[in-house]
């Protein structure tokens, strides 16, 4: 396995972490084109704790970020602290509202969110060295903040995020759940997934356009 990516989390449930099956089809897709990946998430507490079952916050309670991305990962993880973009040779960064909670604070500021400091730093690494980046479900609004003003991006067709990710800046494509955008010159690729999908078939059909994309593109 000569490619390796690195791939973000943001804890672990669709609610107040990583959508599982997001970041499960892409780690799969990634060892099918045969691609090393190793997995990273911010040593950092959650903004909230979601009980899955009904959808309530769970008022008091407390869970860190990395402790709990390390069950997607099957304990091979890391701190995103430690992350050399060096050592890889493109991103990944699957979906769930931990990206708007924990990675960022859309989902309460919207257009005026700011993203983790520490995301930021690591990001810029493969920017800069033009190693490419895939984002996926709501993670494409992270873009504008990230990256830059005029990249175009998709999360579907949701008008909402669609006219936030344009008050940053960005530009939104719609589109269906098994299509993927691509920016060729920033080096970006975005499909909605969940954000349209409905069955976990649907949503593979654009996260593994998506790694073939970043496959192509690492060559």
């Amino acid at each position: 396995m000569s490619k390796r990516v690195a791939v973000i989390l943001s804890g672990c449930g669709v609610q107040d972490g990583t959508e599982i099956h997001e970041a499960t089809l892409t780690m799969l897709r990634l060892d099918q084109r045969g691609i090393g990946y190793r997995c990273f998430a911010p040593d950092i507490d959650q903004h909230q704790v979601v009980d899955h079952l009904n959808g309530d916050v769970m008022e008091g309670e407390r869970r860190n970020v990395l402790v709990e991305a390390a069950r997607l990962a099957r304990g091979e993880i890391e701190s995103l602290e430690v992350l050399e973009p060096d050592d890889f040779d493109g991103l990944v960064v699957p979906g769930g509202f931990g990206v708007a909670k924990n990675l960022s604070d859309f989902a309460a500021a919207g257009a005026d969110m700011e993203v983790l400091p520490l995301l930021r730093d690591k990001i810029a690494g493969f920017r800069e060295a033009g190693k490419p980046i895939g984002l996926m479900c709501i993670a494409p609004v992270l873009v504008p903040r990230l990256l830059g003003e005029g990249i175009p991006v998709t999360v579907g067709h949701d008008p909402s995020v669609a006219g936030a990710i344009s008050a940053m800046g960005g530009l939104h494509r719609s589109s269906k759940f098994d299509e993927i955008v691509v920016d060729h010159e920033h080096r970006v690729v975005t499909t909605p997934a969940y954000m349209l999908a409905e069955r976990i078939t649907d949503t593979a059909s654009g996260i593994f356009k998506l790694v073939d994309k970043l496959d192509e593109m690492m060559d």
